[in-house]
């Protein structure tokens, strides 16, 4: 029989396991460092972090999600926050820095009252009433947009940018980005329409300045043309589309060709010619000007193409066939012998140029493109990287405001109008949700607050004139980071979308709620889980140094 008070190893030696408050304010203390790392990045006013890999290779950005995923993160509770970056980012495009600060700040009003024994699981359904009603308040301060909209369009674009670094050039950009989405833009049989980001290529070349960022109404192919003697431009080009090799195959089966005359080789060289010529003649009598093919074009088959005049590209990327074959009107054909002029797409101009060190083919003037590309310039590579990040933002934004058709207000106004009618809905609810629903209110109000410390402002006086101005009945009422005053957003034209704000506050909520819920973290290993989960304690967060990367 086993003596009393032997203990009973059920985990192996060297487990990690932090229990109840300890655990609970461990992970708190993770989310808040992942949080405090991109909050400094908020706003037109935040500033950027260079993040150096182990290759030594840099990035420079302030956009919330790109830091989130270049940071090595160990602690399982911080990886729930670069999840939350991560769905923000696919689901609105923007709106990744606030919805992280956001998560973190729930976060950090929960570990107060939990020190104030009030149970998780009260806080979770305070939280999620909150959130409930929280998206309420945002669409009945949305205001409606459409496609004709071009205006505001373009000022949920500049929205989108005034916080990147590409924000000296943002009329310029968002004019771009608005056009492109207009054009790629798709309308459903009830009227709604759809925009697959997808059809919007993005090519990057340093040099020139950002200024020199163009729309082509078309597509940009990252290739030269197979021949010199082809013509460099062609006007009113009828575009071919294949997806079969311009060359001689060889026999799936291992054949051997015995020749044992001089003439029989000859007859097999003539032959072997004779086809490459077949093959020309058809794309010649298809009517085709011009030749995209997505495999190899034998060199004799590149001599044919130039003596007819016909200008051909091989080895053309997949995605940019599909999208040759949106913005032309054309059909990838994959059995040449089938090729008929009802299969060629149009353009009005095809033509190769030389940008930077490499030549590429434009193909421009598509009748109806619902493909289009933006050709990226910019100083150095660094510039070029954040502009592509800056226009991926605002394209999304801008396709965002045309899916759902309504956008709100920026600038903290709408965080503090939810934030104001979170306080009123807490009186309505009996018991301790309650207190949960205030802890909320004050969490949402982090974003003008984050806004006006990033600007040199002092964040009381911001929030007190912020909550008269809302509580007066001013529901635009936000804050300007360059003048430090309190001003109605909507003449400002800090405008985003509807998405951004109900998303952030989905994401934050679910992932504030799954940390909360957690009092037993195991981990393998010890060391496993980084330091903060490996110095447990219920010292109010302070179990680790919070920096838990």
């Amino acid at each position: 029989m086993m003596p009393a008070g032997t203990p009973i190893f059920v985990l192996k030696e060297g487990t990690r396991r932090d229990r109840g408050k300890g655990a609970q304010f461990n992970n708190i203390a993770a989310a808040k460092a992942v949080a405090d790392a991109v909050r400094s990045t908020l706003g037109p006013r935040g500033m950027d972090k260079m993040l150096v890999d182990s290759l030594g290779d840099v990035v420079i950005t302030n956009d919330g999600v790109t830091i989130l995923k270049e940071i090595d993160i160990e602690h399982p509770a911080a990886k729930m926050l670069v999840e939350v970056a991560k769905t923000q980012d696919e689901e609105a495009g923007d709106g990744t820095t606030t919805a992280v600060i956001l998560a973190g700040e729930l976060l950090k009003k929960a570990e107060d009252l939990v020190e104030q024994n009030i149970h998780p699981t009260v806080i979770a359904a305070g939280y999620r009433l909150a959130s409930d009603r929280a998206k309420d308040v945002i669409e009945k301060v949305a205001s409606r947009v459409t496609i004709k909209d071009a205006d505001v369009l373009k000022k949920v674009a500049m929205t989108a940018m005034s916080s990147k670094s590409a924000s000296g050039h943002k009329e310029h950009l968002a004019d771009i980005s608005v056009k492109a989405v207009s054009t790629v833009a798709e309308q459903r049989a009830d009227g709604s329409y759809f925009v697959d980001d997808d059809n919007i290529q993005i090519v990057k070349k340093q040099g020139h300045s950002i200024a020199d960022t163009e729309l082509v109404d078309g597509i940009i192919v990252d290739k030269e043309r197979v021949h010199p003697g082809m013509p460099s431009e062609v006007k009113d080009a009828k575009v071919a589309l294949l997806d079969s090799a311009l060359e001689v195959k060889k026999t799936e089966i291992d054949a051997k060709i015995e020749i044992t005359d001089p003439t029989q080789l000859q007859a097999f060289l003539n032959e072997e010619e004779a086809m490459l010529k077949r093959m020309v003649e058809i794309v010649r009598k298809s009517g085709a000007t011009v030749v995209f093919c997505q495999k190899g074009i034998d060199d004799l088959a590149q001599h044919y193409l130039a003596k007819q005049e016909i200008y051909a590209v091989r080895r053309v990327k997949k995605s940019d066939m599909e999208k040759l074959a949106k913005a032309t009107g054309g059909k990838i054909v994959t059995k040449l012998d089938e090729l008929s002029k009802d299969d060629l797409g149009y353009a009005k101009l095809v033509f190769e140029k030389k940008i930077g060190d490499d030549e590429m083919t434009f193909v421009t003037g598509c009748k109806n493109p619902k493909a289009v590309s933006i050709l990226i310039r910019g100083g150095t590579e660094h510039v070029v990287d954040e502009v592509e990040r800056s226009l991926e933002d605002s394209t999304s934004v801008v396709a965002v405001a045309i899916e759902d058709g309504k956008v709100i207000t920026g600038g903290g106004s709408t965080a503090m109008e939810i934030a104001l009618g979170l306080r009123n809905f807490a009186a309505t609810v009996g018991g301790r949700e309650q207190i949960a629903i205030e802890a909320f209110a004050d969490a949402v109000e982090v974003v003008p607050r984050t806004l006006s410390e990033n600007a040199g402002l002092d964040p009381i006086d911001t929030l007190i004139a912020l909550r008269k101005a809302h509580s007066q009945g001013s529901k635009y009422a936000g804050i300007n980071v360059f003048t430090g005053k309190v001003s109605n957003m909507k003449t400002e034209n800090v405008i985003e979308p509807l998405r951004v704000g109900t998303q952030a506050i989905s994401s934050a909520t679910d992932a504030a709620v799954m940390i909360l819920r957690i009092d037993d973290v195991i981990a393998a290993k010890a060391g496993e889980m980084g330091k903060g989960a490996g110095k447990g304690g219920g010292e109010g967060g302070e179990g680790g140094d919070g920096e838990e990367f």
